[in-house]
């Protein structure tokens, strides 16, 4: 099946590279369009696949069709591409905030649509999407979808009610992430270390956290309890968060974040 994708920036092109790395498809297979001339030679340059400027090429082309531009153009990309799509083509939208009926609604006609949140962890094939979709996608449909985000993402079918969670989650996570690893190194710099090697060192920790609360499937507080040692150096920084209210902080911007995704 052919796979198209309306928009090459960032996440689109991770998305695009993911899929073709795991050879799920062909770069004969894979089309993208972008009104960008600089966005399309970079995705040519990069991935060897044809684009275009015309997003109605792209449409006309898919078999599953991504529209990965940000959300506030949504409406325009899809006014210029709804008398185009095919009946059976699957729609796959990843904007936070557009319901898959507002997304129906725009396009005027019963089609097959599948909402997903990615992240950026995407670009180095460690991202997580939660999808749902709309009651005209087939099992068969969605698992092809899965399959083809399995290059570069691990993905969760949820309920619709909870995308907006998906967002403050995992799809804005990575950013108090980066923060949180750039806050340690400048700590370690402070500490004498040189910059370069303090990036390695807390970049490295949260990886090896993360995956140990995966792999291991206990619970984050147990792991973390394994670290505090009594009367050790550990418990001392634990206390210290707890003080300045990491948790606190942590839940707020988390509560913004849904707050803002459920207004778009």
């Amino acid at each position: 099946m052919n796979i198209g994708f309306i928009g090459c920036g960032n996440m689109g092109g991770a998305m695009m590279k993911g899929i073709l790395d795991s050879g799920k498809c062909d770069k004969y297979g894979m089309m993208a369009s972008d009104s960008l001339k600089a966005a399309r030679d970079r995705i040519e340059d990069t991935l060897g696949i044809a684009t275009a400027e015309d997003n109605k090429k792209t449409a006309e082309f898919a078999g599953v069709l991504f529209l990965a531009v940000k959300p506030q153009y949504y409406e325009s990309v899809i006014d210029d591409i709804k008398d185009t799509v095919k009946d059976d083509t699957v729609i796959v939208t990843i904007a936070p905030g557009k319901t898959l009926s507002w997304t129906g609604e725009k396009f005027g006609r019963n089609l097959k649509i599948i909402r997903m949140m990615p992240n950026t962890p995407a670009m180095v094939q460690e991202g997580m999407i939660g999808m749902c979709c709309n009651d005209l996608v087939t099992d068969e449909e969605i698992s092809f979808v899965r399959d083809l985000c399995g290059g570069f993402a691990k993905t969760e079918v949820i309920p619709e009610n909870l995308m907006d969670v998906v967002t403050a989650v995992s799809g804005s996570s990575p950013a108090y992430v980066f923060m949180f690893i750039e806050a340690m190194a400048d700590a370690a710099v402070a500490g004498g270390m040189p910059r370069d090697k303090a990036y390695t060192f807390a970049a490295q920790a949260v990886l090896g956290s993360a995956k140990m609360v995966l792999e291991t499937g206990r619970h984050p507080g147990e792991l973390k309890d394994m670290v505090c040692s009594p009367a050790g150096t550990t418990i001392q920084a634990v206390r210290v968060l707890e003080k300045s209210g990491f948790r606190s902080a942590v839940f707020e911007c988390m509560e913004k974040c849904l707050e803002v995704s459920r207004g778009l």
